[in-house]
Order: structure tokens, then sequence, then C-alpha cells
């Protein structure tokens, strides 16, 4: 356990082979989010589907967290295997992805039809309600399978970050227009050859049908998790020994009367609202800086780059620091990246500024998943994940989506879109200051007591 006191783990080491599963179930998982998710922004307007429309395809993954902390969390926690679980929602959920990338590509063949809205609508819906249930079901599976929570999960979730950049990275490649790269001789050489390619991107109709392979490839991706689920080890629910606590969903909210654990949920909320800010922002605000438009979904991902090792390091920093100050650094990241954004505009700042998010996501979110681990009692794990997955995954994108747009507004100038003009140095200091709030109230609210075992909740 993590308290400001140094903790040397005397657990035994994770077997070769139950870290390779554990590893690969969390590369796939983060794999078939990172393949559609960074994409979609620019292929739901391609497809014809006007603001409203494109909300309500964005909002399907937020409104299945808030729906998955009353259903599927507590589904796995009280009645079904966790295991099987993954298998039958990555079956379900990847056949639907699928289904719509291959749709999306057949809209931008010459003479299709236009896209029916309400069909794709269904088929995301359809993939958001049973993918979101699994990011809680496979931290509760790893966690009930390793020795020493602290010291394994980072490593184990690093796999994750892999996943999500494998996933994104070949489209830099993929969304080439190769008709038009000269030969290797011709460009003057490999390094030549390589900036020309990269430097030629596809445009217009065949840049959409490209892209529209994402969807596709994290559709086989599921389909890929689903069967491998089946050899994950078997994680049964957890019997409950007390009567009367039947919803687990309801005793995950009846830890929130512990002060420490409430100062935790309003943090978290604040957090995950700036989080997302910054992919609300980013596109825009890199291009803005001189960074080129095939260029900034890389860009982003340099973020994934340094979660790697913060990640790895994560066991280490967690027995040093203990929760508190972990997580403190995690939220300040927040505030070094917007800050330096909106007072240093330059795309060399920018793209190295990104490298917070790794100490953002592992700092924060990631410590965050270990605590609750540590903290609620086994037969409402999943529902306790699905809680803070419930502010991390629905109501911080919601708030999000309430919140940024109307502030760019406020600090945006002109009448049509060629003449608007975002004042960012002064729009990036709000989430900036958001996130140093958070940590304030983190270090002057949130004390966690030195056992797990000290904090029960009468019911």
């Amino acid at each position: 356990m993590a308290s400001d006191a140094s903790v040397i783990s005397t657990a035994p080491p994770l077997s070769g082979n139950l870290r390779f599963r554990l590893s690969l179930m969390m590369f796939l998982e983060f794999f078939i989010w990172g393949a559609w998710l960074p994409v979609s922004f620019g292929l739901f307007p391609a497809m014809g589907f006007d603001e409203t429309q494109q909300s309500l395809l964005h909002i399907c993954f937020p409104i299945s967290a808030i729906l998955a902390m009353f259903f599927g969390n507590q589904f796995v926690d009280r009645n079904f295997a966790a295991e099987k679980f993954l298998a039958l929602s990555h079956l379900l959920g990847g056949g639907a992805l699928l289904a719509f990338g291959a749709l999306a590509w057949q809209s931008f063949q010459p003479d299709a039809a236009p896209a029916n809205f309400y069909i794709f609508l269904a088929l995301m819906a359809v993939h958001c309600l049973f993918y979101v249930p699994t990011i809680s079901v496979t931290n509760t599976l790893a966690f009930a399978n390793v020795n020493d929570p602290q010291r394994d999960f980072g490593t184990l979730r690093l796999f994750g970050t892999i996943g999500w950049i494998l996933a994104s990275w070949p489209f830099v490649f993929i969304l080439v227009d190769w008709a038009k790269v000269p030969d290797m001789a011709a460009a003057g050489g490999v390094i030549g050859w390589l900036g020309k390619a990269l430097g030629t991107p596809l445009e217009g109709r065949a840049l959409s049908q490209g892209t529209s392979w994402a969807f596709m490839t994290g559709g086989l991706g599921a389909l890929l998790l689903g069967v491998f689920s089946f050899s994950l080890p078997h994680t049964p629910p957890k019997k409950i020994h007390e009567p009367g606590k039947s919803l687990a969903w309801v005793e995950a909210f009846s830890y929130l009367k512990k002060p420490f654990l409430l100062v935790l949920f309003f943090t978290t909320w604040i957090d995950a609202t700036v989080h997302d800010g910054f992919f609300y922002y980013a596109n825009s605000y890199l291009q803005h800086v001189g960074v080129p438009s095939n260029w900034t979904q890389v860009a982003m991902s340099v973020g994934q780059i340094a979660e790697i090792l913060t990640m790895y390091s994560l066991g280490y920093v967690l027995s040093k620091l203990g929760w508190r100050y972990t997580m403190i650094i995690g939220i300040l990241g927040h505030t070094l990246r917007f800050g330096l954004w909106a007072l240093a505009p330059n795309p060399y700042v920018a793209v190295s500024m990104n490298l917070a998010h790794g100490i953002c996501y592992a700092f924060y979110f990631a410590t965050l998943y270990i605590l609750v681990d540590e903290y609620f009692p086994k037969d409402a794990r999943t529902s306790a994940q699905g809680l803070f997955n419930f502010l991390i995954l629905g109501m911080g994108p919601l708030t999000s989506r309430l919140v940024w747009g109307r502030l760019q507004a406020l600090f945006t100038t002109g009448d049509t879109i060629e003449n608007k003009v975002v004042n960012w140095s002064q729009l990036l200091l709000v989430p900036a200051g958001a996130a140093f709030f958070a940590a304030i109230l983190l270090l002057l609210f949130f004390h966690p007591p030195k056992s797990s075992g000290s904090i029960k909740v009468s019911h």
C-alpha cells in the first residue's frame, strides 16, 4: 500500500505466461479505442453529418460510461465471470464497429447513396455500450490476478498505451497518396523519399475512404480480443457476504461518505474535464502554431510515448511519494502543458509539452485505479472502477463538451470561418487554472488512511 513511507514489495513476481496474457489483453483493449477515436473527429463531418449528428455520435461513449456504472459493472461484480463478459462484449461490440467502418467505406464510393445517419448512430451506440464497461473489467481482471497491484499494474497497463500508439501511427503511411510519391532514386535517397511520402497525404474522398479503415481495424481488434478473452484467467464474481448488498454500484457510491474519497471524486471530475479539453483543443491549436495538419495526430500521440515511461516507473514513484503527491504531480501536468501552450505559442514547445500527457495519465488516472483496488471491497471493485470511469469517461467528457466549446466562443473574434481568430493565450489559461485548483484541493483535503482495512461504511 502506498503511503508517505517507502514500501518494498515482497510479493512473488508474475509468471511469464500470465504476464503475457494480461499484457496482450491491455494491448488489444486500447488498440480498439486508439484505432478509431482520433480519426473520428475528421471522418464524421466528411460523411455529411451536421454538428448535432456529430455530437450524438461522440456522446455515445460518455453516455455508455454512465450506463456501465449501473448495469455492466454491476453484472460483473455479482453475476458473471470477468473473462466471459469481456469475450461476449468484444465479439458483439467489435462486430458493430467493423460494420460501421465497412458501411463508412462504402459511403465514399463514387455512386454511393448518402450515409444513413441513424444506422451509423445505432452501430456506434451498440459498440460503445458493449466496449466501455470492458475498460473497468480489464482493470478488475488484472488486479484480481496480480500479486502486487502497485508494483505490477503499471507495467501491464503500459501495453495498453503501446496498443493505442500502434493502432494510429500506421495510418500516417496508409493515408499517403502513393500515386504522387516519386521513387526513391528520383527523391534523392531514403530520407528524401520518406519526406516526400509523409508530406503527400491523401485528400478529399480518398482520404475519408482510407480513414474508414481505422474503424474496421478497431473492429477486427475487438473480435480478436473477444476470442482471446476465453484464454484469460478465470475470474468469477465475488460472493456477497452481507445481506442487503445486492447492488454493487450502490455500495460503491456509499463509500463517498468517506471524506478522502469524496474529495477524490470531485477532483477526478475536474481532472477528467481538463483531460478531455486536451483532445478538444489540441488539433486546432497545433495547426495554429504551425504543425502540419497530417502530422497533428502523430504530435498528439507523443504523449502516449511518454506514458509508457511513466507507467513503467509508476510502482517506484508510488512507493516513494504515496497516493497524494503522485496524483498532485499528475494533475499539475495539465497546468504545465496548457500554461506553456498559452504563454509560449511555438510548434516545438507545443509538441514537446504533449510529453506531459504521460504524467497526467499515469500519475493520476492509473494511480486512481490502483487506489480503488486497494480500498474498495472485492465484491464491488468493478463497480468502484466504474464509479471513477463514470467520471473519467462519462461526466468529464460530457462536461467538457458543454464547457470548452462555449469558452472558446467567448475568446473568439470574427463573424465568418475565414476571419475567426481564437485568443489561445487567454483561453488555455482556463484549463491550466482548473487543474491547479484541483491540485490544491488534493493537497489540502485528500488524506487517505494508512490502512485500507480502516475504511468501513455502515449501510
